[in-house]
């Protein structure tokens, strides 16, 4: 599968913009686009653990829970870069890294999200994490002074723990965290603590960087 690595964590459900400039990710950008079928045209990506976007050193060290990604928009620019965007279909698992073609591609196996066990435990969780982000999202429109992050949430669990994910300022260390982490009951425990965690700091100090997420919007598509 065709890789993109980035400094950022992507997750399943959301849709992503991207700049493509550097030649080898042109490159994927042509290839994607032979493929007849659009839901065929799929790509990785995953986090870089150290290392650069861009250069000979872009794929020098990733994580290897990433996300399967499709593409859905395309514009050519004349310089020959493209913005492109792509929505989250999947969760993979980078088995080995294939450097030799115009492009980073790797051996992935795609990974299932598992079921949950409990429909009680599965149902209040839920809940809780739905209620934690509305208190989220009040201080935050308290700190900003009109409503933010506005729109209804997913009712799906999994969709909602990947819609929070995205949506939440959260460091990389934490998404690769929520990325990995499974069955759902045990990733919206942690967006739960996570946001606690954001809430109770913006209340101490309202000037702290996690403000500068009402600026952005939210889409969980």
């Amino acid at each position: 599968m065709p890789l993109f690595p980035l400094n950022t964590v992507l997750f399943p459900g959301l849709s992503v913009p991207l700049r493509v400039f550097e030649d080898r990710y042109r490159a994927l950008v042509h290839e994607l686009l032979r493929i007849d079928d659009p839901k065929e045209r799929l790509f990785g990506s995953v986090a870089i653990r150290e290392g650069y976007e861009v250069g000979d050193r872009g794929g020098q060290s990733l994580h290897r829970i990433g996300c399967v990604l499709q593409l859905t928009e395309v514009q050519s620019h004349k310089d020959g870069t493209f913005d492109i965007v792509a929505v989250g279909r999947g969760r993979l698992r980078l088995e080995s890294l294939e450097t030799g073609g115009e492009f980073l591609a790797g051996h992935v196996a795609l990974l299932d999200e598992p079921d949950d066990d409990h429909e009680d435990a599965n149902h209040t969780i839920t809940e809780l994490a739905r209620n934690t982000f509305e208190d989220y999202r009040g201080v935050l429109s308290q700190i900003r002074g009109e409503d933010v992050l506005t729109g209804d949430l997913p009712r799906d669990p999994a969709y909602l723990s990947w819609s929070l994910a995205g949506t939440c300022l959260l460091t990389l260390r934490d998404r690769q965290l929520l990325l990995e982490a499974e069955p759902t009951t045990l990733r919206l425990a942690m967006l739960i603590d996570l946001m606690r965690e954001e809430i109770s700091a913006m209340i101490a100090l309202p000037s702290l960087p996690a403000t500068e997420v009402a600026r952005t919007g939210w889409s969980p598509n």
